[in-house]
């Protein structure tokens, strides 16, 4: 996977805070020199040679994976996990805030956009963990040839960013950092009724009010809502070799009407299968292994 920019040739950059003051969260440029430019074009470029050593051929981000803390993923820039950072992305015209650092503990990402010689932009976050303003008496630095008091605050960049968006994707090296500055547990929480209402359209032999119900209060069953449905892992499913699957599985469902239902203790279990986590083995003659796999990938076999 390329990315859709030249960053070895950038034109122009600015630079940004996101604060939250409680009743919203909020993205504003601040003004910075020709050497924080550098630094900052300098970690643009970090980050992605840290990607590009990691693979050429990153996987999709999936909401209910439990991601390494460094793990290049990518998320398509028109997927609805992807609001928040194509919002900033493509907005024009962020309003410039000289006084958008004075109370740092708001600051929860910074941000820098980038523009290249053929016009197309790049934004990279980073979530705010070592940038916060420092105002203490202690700090020294050398001036001349004496040791001076630092009494200005005090901000310190990270080496690399997060996650970098072009026009295209969203490339992710720290999932967590994208989850938290993304608003996604916000996001995915939200999306759970809209979640339910497609998978309906795809599984219509299932009465999905007790999931909607679950998952609404319980995150990990939201994640999985969403990485099923955006992976389109419900399309042409059969009845009876769903209820196989469960009975397998020891996921108990019962059948009303034509209707399959199920007890709330049984969701979590019947999601995992939806989002093929759980699976069996046969190794040893009559003594089937039943496991839950934490983290999955689909094996090309070639054939």
């Amino acid at each position: 996977m390329n990315l859709n920019f030249d960053i070895s040739n950038v034109r122009v950059t600015e630079f940004g805070v996101g604060r939250d003051d409680g009743n919203g969260q909020y993205f504003d440029r601040v003004t910075v020199d020709g050497n924080v430019q550098n630094v900052l074009q300098e970690m643009a470029g970090d980050t992605w040679a840290a990607m590009r050593e990691q693979t050429n051929n990153p996987p999709s981000y999936e909401p209910s994976e439990k991601h390494a803390s460094i793990e290049y993923r990518h998320l398509p820039l028109n997927n609805n996990m992807a609001e928040t950072m194509r919002n900033l992305h493509e907005a024009n015209n962020l309003p410039l805030d000289s006084t958008a650092l004075a109370d740092p503990e708001k600051v929860f990402c910074y941000f820098a956009r980038f523009t290249d010689s053929q016009n197309r932009k790049l934004t990279a976050v980073r979530r705010a963990t070592q940038f916060k303003g420092v105002l203490k008496s202690r700090l020294i630095r050398l001036l001349t040839d004496a040791l001076k008091l630092i009494e200005d605050r005090v901000f310190k960049l990270d080496h690399d960013f997060d996650l970098l968006i072009d026009s295209e994707n969203v490339h992710i090296l720290r999932p967590s950092g994208f989850e938290f500055v993304g608003q996604l547990q916000e996001a995915i929480m939200a999306a759970v009724s809209t979640n339910v209402t497609l998978l309906k359209e795809d599984i219509t032999f299932l009465d999905f009010d007790i999931i909607e119900n679950y998952a609404s209060m319980h995150p990990r069953a939201a994640r999985y809502l969403a990485s099923i449905r955006s992976k389109n892992e419900a399309v042409n499913i059969d009845s009876g070799r769903l209820q196989k699957l469960c009975a397998d599985n020891g996921v108990e469902l019962t059948e009303t009407n034509g209707m399959l239902l199920l007890e709330e203790t049984q969701v979590m279990g019947f999601l995992e299968i939806l989002d093929r986590r759980r699976y069996e083995i046969e190794l040893v003659a009559d003594m089937p292994e039943h496991y839950r796999a934490a983290s999955r990938r689909k094996i090309d076999t070639g054939g």
